[in-house]
């Protein structure tokens, strides 16, 4: 019997995992065992070698830990892109989120505005920056722990307005999502994998890659709010 194939993985791509594990599962004998937490988490992890099969996470983190020799050169695989997306608790009013200078009234309205400490939560902070607002709202601050998904502090009425990528989002209840990021001030992230270099069966590892990056992983991503990379 085969060792599972243990995979980490960041928050965002927690739920389109689990669905693309699901369905390989079908047609496979091959366990799978999928952990998805904070991403600064899962690359110290990672990065302390800790044995895992399939490592997932933005692409800049996976071209990071090939340098350092943790994921194995040349299998990165793209599996998704996804961009930011904005919320608020269901029952509250919709603020007007349709252009930059729109989300930045918005911004400076809410009590209180948060964002995780992922990629989506570098880039708001820059862009806050560039607003010259970022002194004036620092107080109403309040970052997701990591792991913790924006959606439910939202949900919980602890934060009036949330980022995070919509793949967090999508599926969480108790928020309404407003929708995107404006073109203009939006980040897309490609999410990617690659072949852990303490996994003892690449060849498996390699099968399951092929299979989530294959044309029939489309509809799964789509509805998991991430499009193919």
């Amino acid at each position: 019997m085969p060792s599972p194939i243990r995979i980490i993985s960041s928050m965002a791509t927690k739920q389109v995992l689990a669905e693309l594990v699901a369905e390989f599962r079908k047609s496979s004998p091959q366990e799978v065992v999928l952990e998805s937490v904070g991403g600064v988490d899962a690359a110290k992890r990672v990065q302390a070698g800790e044995a895992f099969d399939i490592v997932v996470l933005a692409a800049n983190a996976i071209e990071s830990l090939t340098k350092d020799g943790k994921i194995v050169a040349g299998s990165r695989v793209d599996l998704a892109k996804s961009g930011v997306s904005i919320a608020v608790r269901s029952g509250t009013p919709h603020p007007d989120v349709g252009s930059e200078d729109a989300v930045k009234r918005a911004v400076l309205a809410a009590p209180t505005v948060s964002y995780s400490t992922g990629p989506s939560g570098v880039h708001l902070v820059k862009l806050f920056e560039s607003w010259g607002i970022a002194d004036e709202i620092k107080p109403r601050i309040v970052q997701a722990p990591p792991g913790v998904p924006v959606g439910s502090l939202v949900a919980k009425g602890e934060v009036a307005l949330g980022f995070q990528q919509l793949s967090e989002l999508v599926h969480l209840a108790g928020i309404d999502v407003l929708g995107p990021l404006p073109d203009a001030i939006q980040i897309i992230t490609t999410f990617s994998a690659g072949l852990a270099a303490t996994s003892a069966q690449p060849e498996a590892v390699r099968e399951l890659l092929a299979f989530m990056v294959a044309p029939a992983s489309v509809e799964a991503k789509l509805r998991n709010g991430v499009e193919p990379a």
